[in-house]
């Protein structure tokens, strides 16, 4: 080629690049901090989705490569190619791995692989060989060595030691400026003005903040979701994945995602993943070139679930309701996944699979987790144990009550139909008791007294020391704006969580007094101060915080710090005592420590006789404050401040 010829073609390849940049990253914004759609775009329209087979972009072979040493030996390989259906498969070079079954389904451009791998397979490549007539495909399949395993410190990965820091990765700390874009994807560009637009938060950013975690004393952090999501518009929160196998780059990358597992394990930092069996983004692969048309639920029209987690227990419920929890789509952009469909079912179960063996993350965090198949989820979570015993599981579970949300747990006799093997579930009924008390009148069924009544339902569990415990989080109002900005309430609120029975949970920025109510939710999912370059203030230190947020974090630090040094504040047996005048006093104690807890939900000071409690105190004669390290040495009376939760260590 000429150079003039190759002028000419090097200036039409530059020209198409930039209109496509033009188009994609001009003026998008209007002057609306709550903008929602780029400008000029329309909302994803609901439409009737058929599997008749597209045109294949890209060569899929999921999952990507598999492991030797697994409990189960079969696994199922999702192949995408173009017109593949009634290719013939075999396998080549395939020591210890047989050809099981192979399935078709609607769509030509998939077929599924059913492989068995033998007790003898060992770790290498083979091939998966399609042939029609004179064309052949060849595969190339990787066995790797399971090597990781979970670093189990008791019979559960995630246990009442823990403390869990919760964090929204887009929205925390931008460690990598220069992947906050791409031109390729559907979304590019970031402006922190606007909620519901992308701000470039990141793994590295999470990773550069390792020290802060531990210094607060957290031992967990739990990332909402990281799988990619190349949505066009309001994807920043990672729920409308597009992409199961693969860290959405904008984060990082699946390497970098092991590097920070294994970062966090160095640090003693447990890892919790985000998924969702529920739905998925309509930019997905799969869907934009669906299966089969029952991979997903369809509708004659744009059909919401009903939000009602009681549905599955109600013994008179209807059909119609039944039908709208399992099988509405969240919004018109997240089709509903239909787990009834085995091909689909082993898909995700082998994906939650993959990614613990791969990084060797310590537990998961299932969203929506009423809305699924719920046989499926069973089913789900007895997989996971028997791969990985011990590993951490607890399920969004938004309901209200405690029988309701007792009936998704493990071994709890409430189930007629089958277990539900699921062994955590974030504990609603007890997050709102908290805030009533707080927040209402203490009289016969409100204020303190919500708390011991939700407590006094623990019978329904197996082991209520597995609940989730929280203030609030990225769907919920910020705690602090919820209790009127009282830093008292604050304190209160998350040293019960601290100090009840369960493992607790912080949502990012609590610890510095982050506002927010959720009208519209964008509102409580703000940018943590000093996680971007140039941010006029960094609140990751005590420099950057003002007295008021100091004092704050030094309170929080100090008892999650107590706590994580105390067994008694994480597997010793609760005494709980009926609240009187608003007043609620239970105790933590073991063989080695007795710790009183006295919570004053009064807008006054408080003077609490000891007699009542004489059970739990006999022959303690003082008390150390944790918090101040003051010593008590008459116990007959405490004083307690307005909407205070006292912690002392009996001596």
């Amino acid at each position: 080629m000429n150079r003039p010829t190759l002028f000419i073609c090097c200036f039409a390849i530059l020209s198409l690049l930039s209109c496509k940049l033009s188009a994609q990253t001009g003026n998008i914004y209007d002057d609306n901090p709550e903008q929602r759609l780029p400008i000029g775009m329309e909302k994803s329209k609901y439409r009737h989705i058929a599997a008749t087979g597209g045109k294949v972009d890209k060569v899929r072979v999921e999952p990507p490569f598999w492991f030797t040493g697994m409990a189960h030996p079969e696994l199922e390989v999702l192949i995408y190619d173009q017109n593949i259906k009634d290719y013939e498969v075999s396998l080549a070079n395939n020591a210890g791995v047989k050809l099981v079954e192979v399935h078709q389904v609607e769509n030509p451009n998939y077929l599924f692989v059913d492989l068995k791998i033998g007790p003898g397979a060992k770790p290498g490549k083979f091939n998966i060989v399609l042939k029609k007539g004179t064309d052949t495909k060849n595969y190339a399949y990787e066995l790797r060595a399971r090597t990781l395993s979970l670093k189990v410190s008791s019979p559960e990965a995630l246990n009442s030691s823990d403390f869990i820091y919760l964090l929204m990765p887009d929205r925390f700390s931008n460690g990598d400026p220069s992947n906050d874009s791409y031109s390729d994807m559907a979304q590019v560009g970031v402006n922190r003005d606007k909620m519901y637009f992308r701000h470039g938060g990141d793994l590295q950013g999470v990773i550069n903040h390792l020290d802060y975690f531990t210094e607060l004393g957290v031992t967990a952090l739990w990332l909402n979701p990281v799988m990619e999501n190349d949505q066009p518009y309001e994807s920043y929160h990672g729920y409308a994945v597009t992409d199961f196998y693969n860290i959405d780059k904008r984060f990082g990358s699946n390497e970098l995602y092991k590097k920070f597992v294994e970062d966090c394990h160095a640090k003693g930092i447990k890892v919790i993943m985000d998924i969702i069996f529920n739905h998925c983004g309509d930019q997905h692969w799969f869907i934009k070139d669906l299966p089969s048309e029952d991979w997903i639920h369809q509708w004659s029209e744009l059909t919401k679930p009903v939000y009602r987690g009681s549905i599955n227990t109600d013994p008179y419920k209807s059909e119609w309701d039944q039908q709208h929890v399992s099988n509405g789509w969240f919004d018109n952009h997240m089709p509903d996944l239909n787990q009834q469909n085995p091909r689909l079912a082993n898909y995700l179960i082998q994906n939650t699979i993959w990614w613990a063996a791969y990084t060797g993350q310590d537990a998961y965090r299932i969203d929506t987790y009423y809305y699924p198949n719920q046989k499926f989820t069973a089913t789900w979570a007895k997989r996971m144990e028997e791969e990985f015993p011990g590993i951490g599981m607890f399920g969004e579970v938004w309901v209200e009550n405690v029988s309701t949300l007792a009936y998704y747990t493990k071994n709890n006799g409430l189930s007629k139909d089958f277990n539900y093997n699921l062994p955590q579930v974030k504990d609603f009924p007890l997050s709102f008791a908290l805030t009533d008390a707080l927040t209402q009148k203490n009289e016969w069924l409100t204020g303190a007294i919500r708390l011991y009544m939700t407590l006094s339902q623990d019978f329904l569990y197996e082991n209520p020391f597995r609940n989730v415990l929280f203030l609030d989080n990225h769907d919920l109002s910020r705690f602090y704006s919820t209790v009127g900005e009282d830093v008292d309430k604050l304190k209160a609120g998350f040293t019960f969580i601290m100090t009840t029975r369960g493992i607790p949970s912080l949502y990012y920025g609590t610890e510095i007094l982050l506002t927010g109510y959720t009208n519209p939710d964008g509102k409580v999912r703000q940018d943590f101060p000093g996680g971007w370059p140039g941010d006029t203030v960094n609140k990751f230190t005590a420099a950057g915080r003002s007295p008021k947020e100091n004092d704050a974090f030094n309170y929080f630090k100090k008892l999650a710090n107590y706590r994580k040094a105390n067994p008694v504040l994480q597997t010793g047996k609760l005494t709980q005592f009926v609240p009187e005048d608003g007043v609620y006093v239970y105790f933590r104690h073991n063989v080695d420590k007795t710790v009183m807890c006295i919570m004053n939900c009064n807008d006054q000071p408080k003077s609490v006789s000891t007699e009542h409690f004489e059970e739990r105190m006999f022959g303690f004669t003082k008390a150390k404050n944790i918090i101040t390290d003051e010593v008590l040495s008459n116990l007959e009376n405490v004083q307690v401040g307005r909407y205070t939760t006292l912690v002392l260590e009996l001596q």
